[in-house]
């Protein structure tokens, strides 16, 4: 792997606007599950079949019933961010790294330190009450007891994007605006089997296009530099 990290490093010193896409793969390695592997959260032995709970008619129809899922497969306490994430956030720094995209509802590039980061499905630490729009941050939703309500009475639900809800227009633009001007793309723990989000890619025009991913991909083949690694052992071999 030598040779693919010198090269890795060879793109990053070249290039003055890089831009990270990033799936479920860059936080498993903090304890988080994905949700496709093996023993991912859509694997799960569960009284509903998970991929029907984490839809906005389930939600609408089993509230009670989501919140229970939710808090127990999204919520992990003891997880922190790892080395890739502190290793884009001191690209960042470093002028290099221009926009964190990323598939992910944890919040952990920004804990790490990144300041542009498009959240394309949104955050778990940001709540809204659906009647008065409220803010509420993750301890009001993970400490009710059941449905979690505002004091108007409405409910409170996670800003995380369900199946069958749109995608944020602000953020969509600001990610593919940022990998339109990039002139390196790397592209992290994801199947990119995931759309729209998957399909931002294809606004890359830049010179240099990296995939990290643990299992090959369909779209290995369209990548200058392909590294079938742990993410966390190709970043942190990479130099600021």
């Amino acid at each position: 792997m030598n040779g693919k990290i010198n090269r890795l490093n060879e793109m990053i010193r070249e290039s003055g606007n890089i831009v990270f896409f990033g799936g479920a793969g860059v936080s498993t390695e903090s304890g988080i599950p994905d949700f496709r592997s093996a023993d991912g959260i859509y694997m799960m032995n569960y009284k509903y079949p998970p991929e029907e709970v984490v839809s906005r008619s389930f939600f609408n129809a089993h509230t009670k019933e989501f919140y229970e899922f939710y808090k127990k497969y999204f919520y992990y306490p003891d997880a922190k961010p790892n080395i890739s994430h502190y290793k884009l956030a001191e690209l960042e720094k470093a002028g290099k790294l221009k926009a964190v995209i990323t598939q992910n509802i944890d919040g952990f590039h920004t804990e790490a330190g990144s300041k542009t980061v498009y959240e394309l499905h949104g955050s778990i630490h940001r709540n809204y009450c659906m009647r008065c729009g409220k803010s509420y941050g993750l301890d009001y939703i993970i400490n009710s007891e059941s449905i979690p309500v505002c004091e108007c009475g409405g409910i409170v639900k996670p800003d995380v994007v369900l199946f069958e809800e749109s995608l944020d227009s602000d953020t969509i633009t600001g990610a593919v605006n940022a990998i339109s001007d990039a002139d390196m793309l790397i592209v992290a723990g994801t199947s990119l089997k995931v759309y729209p989000a998957a399909g931002f890619i294809r606004y890359f025009r830049g010179k240099n296009s990296v995939l990290i991913n643990r299992d090959p991909t369909d779209m290995d083949d369209t990548f200058d530099l392909v590294f079938n690694e742990k993410l966390g052992d190709v970043m942190s071999r990479v130099e600021i």
